[in-house]
């Protein structure tokens, strides 16, 4: 149950709310961005001070307003920085060793649980407004993260971790410890403040490696001595209610939970390498992704195509590109366009990235038999109008696509190909009958996702023939467009980039390449057919790129 949900129905078995105030509630949180406490303050529900309230017996807490009340330093001291801004959790005064503490989200249990673990006390949680929490948390601890030398400075003389041979019995016991958990947790807090798409834990027979993915690069933070490598992957393996004991098999899991002020998602992937296991985390921040189609930044003729494609009554719309360039967010994005009250939607992923209002979403999982091929033939069962295929891997999961498409669906589905013409030679290979294709597919979207310079450092500059010469220009060609790079400041860490644009090559099908398509014409040819009709190759999309001062020479080489 989402947190939004829990807080509606915690109002409505005290008969504060109707089951149908909480639709206009949730649609008036979210359409003018307000907290549901100040919708349910607009409606005329509650006041502040009584929403609290309900909430407080609801946890069975007390109720307390901060007012003028300073918090000593030394209560400050009784929680890390790092630790409170992470479980969003100010320590408010100490007695007889038992320390009285508020938190951001008073519904939390979690957080409750992990600091008892890592500060080792009895904690008694009192609710406290949240703006109020908020601004003690900022002014105490301010903004920047606990230091992680800090706490690596703890792991190393702390005697509480301890790891000898009998390393597996006491897995739960080391994951469970202060100095384990308070690491772990400012891991995952720096990751989401440097924006990571990705956290890797890789084990080395010298070295036990930390590197964050950044706007799709790498980097590494400063390493934790090798013998916590053990400890620190059961802390994530506990987190993500794996088996800690299991460490010979791949593992899959998911950590959900609330990270500062975010509910993030991490996706957990372990795997047993010669040296320990290593495990990635996927963050999947709801507030970092922007689901307008809008925002996407595409070229006007794209976002025009596609707003006429997603309308229409059946046919297939493929986006295709290599893994992590955006395909999900861009069709996420159009269903987001199109998810209206008159119209069904169905999606089939593997797995759920990101939960979308009012649409269906169904999970793949191959272990028990819930494949593609067998989704979809359910899904034509439940009366959709749209359908949305994570990714089509096999002749099975095209021919039922195809066969919505025949009965009136119009279907989104992902490819893994270079670019556009690929993806029709890829249904080919796969066994699907080119006359099919020719008669259903209304167009494929390649796409890539290129490095942003930093705007914060963003400097003018000349490129040489050579640097031309890479990318298939003159100096006679460019006449006075301006080229621009990053040269590298602290709000992009040095890299002269923050964050990512899509570039886009769009394939429109039209008489001329349904033809060609019939004659299974190989790729190279229906990519030469298609420019010559005009389409925009994604390296002239990138070239558009570069010419608006967005990216670099070197990052649309590098992509395209």
């Amino acid at each position: 149950m989402s947190r939004e949900q829990q807080i509606l129905s915690l109002f409505e078995e005290r008969g504060l709310i109707s089951r149908s105030q909480e639709e206009d509630l949730r649609a008036e949180a979210t359409n003018n961005g307000k907290s549901l406490m100040q919708a349910m303050v607009d409606f005329g529900i509650v006041t502040e001070p009584q929403y609290y309230q309900t909430i407080a017996e609801a946890v069975g807490a007390d109720y307390m307003e901060l007012g003028e009340y300073e918090v000593p330093p030394e209560v400050q001291r009784l929680i890390p920085g790092g630790m409170a801004r992470l479980h969003g959790a100010l320590p408010i005064s100490e007695e007889d060793g038992r320390v009285t503490l508020a938190l951001i989200d008073p519904l939390d249990q979690q957080a409750l649980d992990d600091l008892r673990f890592a500060l080792d006390r009895e904690l008694y949680l009192v609710v406290v407004p949240s703006w109020q929490v908020e601004d003690r948390i900022r002014r105490y601890y301010g903004a920047d993260t606990a230091s992680l030398d800090e706490v690596l400075k703890q792991l190393g003389q702390s005697g509480e971790v301890s790891f000898g041979a009998d390393a597996a019995a006491s897995a739960e016991a080391e994951a469970n410890s202060a100095p384990i958990i308070r690491f772990v947790d400012l891991i995952l807090f720096q990751a989401i403040q440097d924006r990571a798409s990705d956290i890797h834990f890789e084990p080395f027979e010298n070295e036990f490696k930390i590197r964050y993915r950044v706007d799709g690069a790498l980097y590494e933070i400063a390493p934790p001595p090798r013998h916590l490598a053990p400890a620190v992957t059961s802390r994530v393996k506990v987190m993500s209610n794996l088996n800690i004991a299991e460490r010979r098999l791949p593992q899959d899991g998911r950590i959900q939970r609330k990270i500062g002020d975010r509910q993030v998602d991490l996706r957990v992937s372990t795997l047993p390498t010669q040296f320990g296991e290593s495990v990635v985390l996927r963050v999947l921040d709801r507030s970092v992704v922007n689901l307008d189609l809008e925002t996407l930044g595409m070229p006007d003729y794209v976002y025009q195509y596609i707003l006429d494609t997603i309308e229409k009554p059946n046919g297939i719309f493929i986006v295709t590109g290599p893994t992590g360039s955006g395909k999900t967010t861009t069709l996420y994005s159009c269903l987001r366009k199109i998810n209206t009250i008159d119209t069904k939607l169905l999606t089939a992923e593997d797995p759920v990235e990101y939960d979308l209002e009012g649409i269906v979403q169904v999970p793949i999982n191959d272990t028990i038999g819930l494949t593609f091929g067998r989704v979809l033939r359910a899904f034509l069962r439940q009366d959709p109008d749209r359908i949305m295929i994570g990714e089509t891997r096999d002749i099975e999961t095209a021919q039922i696509a195809i066969q919505a498409s025949l009965t009136g669906h119009l279907v989104f589905t992902t490819l893994h190909t270079n670019d556009s013409a690929g993806a029709v030679t890829r249904l080919i290979d796969m066994g699907v009958e080119p006359f099919l294709i020719s008669a259903t597919l209304e167009g494929v979207l390649a796409q890539r996702l290129i490095r942003r310079i930093c705007p914060g450092c963003r400097v003018e500059y000349k490129p040489g023939e050579t640097v031309l010469r890479s990318i298939g220009l003159t100096t006679e060609q460019i006449g006075d467009k301006r080229f621009y790079y990053g040269k590298g400041c602290e709000a992009c860490n040095q890299t002269g980039y923050r964050g990512r644009k899509g570039i886009y090559e769009l394939l429109q099908l039209s008489d001329p390449l349904r033809e060609l398509i019939n004659e299974r014409a190989p790729s190279v040819v229906l990519k030469q057919k298609a420019v010559e009709l005009g389409m925009q190759t994604l390296r002239e999309d990138g070239l558009r790129s570069i010419y608006e001062g967005e990216t670099t020479i070197e990052e649309v080489l590098k992509y395209t």
